[in-house]
């Protein structure tokens, strides 16, 4: 095609979920610059020759390029663009209909920043990294934001930069469109540039350090899932599809408390439901003679806290005693047994013992009793 004409795109298919990831678009080329305008119907599309100073203002921030693509919204029933080359310069013009591996990136990135946003927080790589690609792009605003502030107000240009934050983001959009020219034509320049800016913002970000304080890694935690939902939300065609995500995501994200309670709630209401004694545990040998002495040792500390309590009577008890002076001394502090009251026991209930010895003895003769001998008949 050649000369200025105008064209409508109209969308016959009805989104449903299957076109999460589809993108539409109108793709145009040609040998020599053109520009394009795009509306949304065809009386706009004839407004467009109509003289207005809101489209003289839009048509001087328009640029001119040999290339260009218009997306096309999948609700939208009708887009329509007018192509306007110089000169009789022949273009095409080429619908796509396509899967969009950046709108399924841009959701797969929303996702992983939603659910790894806690341990992101925390991370320092992930604060040095996210605080140098901010110094660098706050960097543009500013220099761009300073560079308005110089131009001269009686300049006909002043009147489309009417706020320096304006034409700052005017600007940076131009940057990165044409971020492939500027790479392959100026790197040297990109290259310092990324080198200075992201050394003072390295440094800005040491000299601070990472963040400590519980609050604010909260903070920096709630705001990177609110960009992750963001990013859910501009990566998926379908409003129906982002939303339900969105509420699925925030969903599993605060599973775990209600399922924790839950779970904790079951293990006691279960304890009373299906409750059973639970089966004794039988003491070995070592530790029943750790717990033997143990009781020994508290209930004799009973029995002289008692003989010296004013509820004692001393006098009657020493007369129905046999040693009083052992008593005496018992009572003190002494011990209630005497050596050879402890080697005759050892000697006598030990391993070994006459005691283990006549049970041992005993258990046999019963044994012996129960057989009786059968006399065979003559």
């Amino acid at each position: 095609m050649s000369g200025s004409n105008r064209f409508c795109y109209r969308n016959t298919v009805l989104p449903t979920w299957r076109q999460t990831w589809t993108r539409i678009q109108v793709k145009v080329w040609s040998s020599k610059v053109f520009k394009v305008d795009t509306v949304e119907g065809e009386e706009e599309l004839q407004e467009l020759d109509r003289f207005s100073f809101w489209g003289w203002f839009q048509s001087l921030l328009r640029e001119k390029h040999n290339e260009t693509v218009i997306n096309v919204s999948l609700f939208s029933k009708k887009t329509c663009f007018k192509v306007d080359p110089i000169g009789n310069a022949q273009y095409t013009v080429k619908p796509i209909r396509k899967f969009d591996i950046y709108l399924f990136l841009l959701f797969l990135a929303g996702a992983l920043l939603f659910f790894f946003s806690d341990s992101l927080s925390r991370s320092q790589a992930f604060f040095y990294s996210a605080g140098m690609s901010t110094g660098m792009i706050a960097s543009l605003i500013i220099l761009f934001f300073i560079l308005a502030r110089f131009l001269p107000k009686k300049s006909p240009f002043y009147v489309l930069i009417v706020g320096g934050w304006s034409f700052s983001v005017y600007a940076i959009q131009l940057v990165f469109r044409n971020l492939s020219i500027i790479l392959r034509e100026h790197w040297h320049v990109a290259l310092g540039y990324v080198a200075i800016v992201g050394f003072i913002s390295f440094a800005v970000c040491y000299r601070y350090g990472p963040l400590v304080d519980e609050k604010s890694i909260n903070i920096l935690s709630w705001t990177l899932q609110l960009f992750g939902l963001l990013l859910v939300y501009l990566g998926i065609q379908i409003q129906q599809v982002a939303f339900a995500l969105i509420v699925a995501a925030l969903f599993t994200k605060n599973l775990g408390y209600p399922v924790y309670l839950l779970v904790a709630a079951w293990r006691k209401i279960k304890q009373y439901i299906y409750w059973k004694p639970q089966p004794r545990r039988l003491l070995t040998e070592e530790e029943y003679q750790k717990e033997a002495e143990e009781e020994t040792r508290r209930a004799l500390e009973e029995l002289r806290k008692y003989c010296n309590s004013p509820e004692f009577s001393p006098w009657k008890t020493v007369s129905r005693i046999q040693s009083p002076k052992r008593f005496a001394d018992f009572v003190e502090g002494s011990p209630h047994l005497m050596p050879n009251e402890v080697s005759v026991h050892a000697q006598e209930y030990g391993f070994g013992g006459s005691f283990f010895e006549d049970e041992l003895f005993d258990t046999d003769d019963e044994d012996d009793d129960d057989i009786v001998p059968v006399m065979k008949p003559e």
